[in-house]
């Protein structure tokens, strides 16, 4: 089975996280998704990096997640939710993906 690299499970939690909250209209289901791929996103950091670099992409991930609330009032919510997840991924990958 191929793995998917920790860059793009954060990316893509943030990104389906807002995605889901938008469309069906409930915040709880969307965080539910931002949940489960930082769990994912954070073990394989783990298993990668180890516990330092899996504790500061969690705290970028949960950092990316509360600054794209005052990003979008000036950006947009896409524009805010796509340049955060692309900082998160850039991050995880030079820290966690690139290694293997």
């Amino acid at each position: 089975m191929t793995k998917i690299p920790s860059s793009l499970v954060a990316a893509g939690g943030l990104v389906g996280g807002y995605g889901v909250a938008r469309w069906t209209k409930k915040r709880q289901l969307g965080g539910a998704v931002l949940a489960v791929a930082g769990t994912v996103a954070a073990t394989q950091w783990q298993r990668r990096a180890g516990g330092r670099a899996a504790g500061a992409l969690g705290a970028a991930y949960v950092a990316a997640f509360a600054g794209s609330h005052p990003l979008a009032k000036k950006v947009g919510a896409w524009p805010a939710v796509f340049g955060v997840s692309g900082a998160v991924a850039l991050a995880s990958w030079a820290v966690a993906d690139r290694r293997g």
